[in-house]
């Protein structure tokens, strides 16, 4: 669906990295207090940009901000999202009290088994006394069982639920987020709508009837 907005609509991959962060720092500040302090794990692919967007976005309304990137060697657009998200104020080093910690490491495309930086950095954040929300997929999931080794309190996914989110393994809240992809690519792939975007970005699952 992606490739498709992308080679048939000229949508770029920023703009829909943009609807998706917008709709994490949504999530996040729904689960806040103004006075919260946020953390935003961050990885070095498009999930990680998306990250750094809510980070953005969150800064910009006021919240105090933190970041945890295990590997700072990041793609072209996460690294200059990451420069945008400084610039608004977001701090770069993490914070071990956050009132809400946000897995943005490794998304859709991460294979098992993780990396000794990513399995470090999802074990502290397990440990974290918070709400957990993660973008997309929860870092360490398993496709087969729906386990993950991130245990969120809450999954965003983008744009359509994935099989793999409904697997029994999964216990998360899931949320439903609007990137922009027009109805006639869902038409073409044979999924439903989500008629709901036409009111609000951000919806719960499942959705109800229209």
């Amino acid at each position: 669906m992606d490739y498709k907005a992308v080679e048939k609509y000229f949508l770029p991959i920023e703009l829909m990295m943009e609807n998706a962060g917008l709709n994490l720092a949504r999530l996040i500040s729904m689960n806040v207090k103004r006075n919260a302090k946020i953390l935003i794990g961050i990885g070095k692919g498009n999930n990680g940009g998306g990250g750094l967007v809510a980070a953005r976005r969150l800064a910009g309304w006021g919240f105090s901000v933190f970041l945890h990137i295990p590997d700072k060697n990041l793609g072209q657009l996460p690294e200059l999202q990451l420069k945008r998200a400084l610039a608004f104020g977001v701090h770069p080093d993490p914070i071990t009290n956050p009132d809400i910690f946000a897995d943005a490491y490794l998304g859709f495309s991460q294979r098992l088994p993780l990396s000794a930086e990513y399995l470090q950095a999802t074990e502290k954040a397990n440990q974290l006394n918070c709400t957990k929300i993660s973008l997309d997929i929860p870092t360490g999931f398993d496709k087969k069982t729906g386990n993950s080794l991130f245990k969120p309190h809450f999954i965003l996914t983008l744009a359509a639920i994935k099989t793999e989110l409904l697997l029994p393994g999964v216990t998360a809240q899931l949320y439903l987020a609007d990137i922009g992809i027009p109805k006639s690519i869902y038409n073409e792939f044979g999924i439903k709508y989500p008629e709901v975007f036409s009111r609000n970005s951000l919806s719960l699952y499942p959705i109800d009837k229209d």
